[in-house]
């Protein structure tokens, strides 16, 4: 799992809207997004280029909610803290990763506190 960066002064891309899938078509594994019945290469380059960056943005999004909940379990007023240790067996990281994280999402809520306007996305 690749390392989480903060993004301190990049804006934040908003993804394509991802359409949810019927179970049918979603059983399909040849079916994605309905991408394999779009026969104009332009228009598939176009629709695979958004989904990868909502993928993409939907990823780095996850991450810091992984981190900022990180660091709360972590966090030493709880009385019910986990250590670094059962942070990673639970989202299934290395220790040492799970530290990191802790940090990282501490880092993410000093930036919260200190911003009037909470950022919606």
């Amino acid at each position: 799992m690749a390392e989480p960066t903060p993004r301190r002064n990049e804006p934040r891309l908003r993804p394509a809207p991802l359409l949810f899938e019927p179970a049918e078509a979603a059983a399909d594994p040849e079916h994605f997004f309905d991408l394999e019945s779009i026969d104009d290469p332009r228009a598939l380059l176009a629709r695979a280029t958004e989904l990868t960056q909502a993928f993409r943005a939907a990823a780095d999004r996850a991450v810091e909610f992984q981190a900022i909940a990180a660091a709360q379990l972590a966090d030493p007023r709880r009385f019910d803290r986990l250590t670094p240790a059962d942070i990673a067996a639970r989202a299934e990281w290395t220790e040492d990763y799970a530290k990191k994280m802790v940090e990282f999402g501490r880092d993410l809520m000093r930036g919260a506190e200190g911003r009037n306007h909470p950022d919606p996305v």
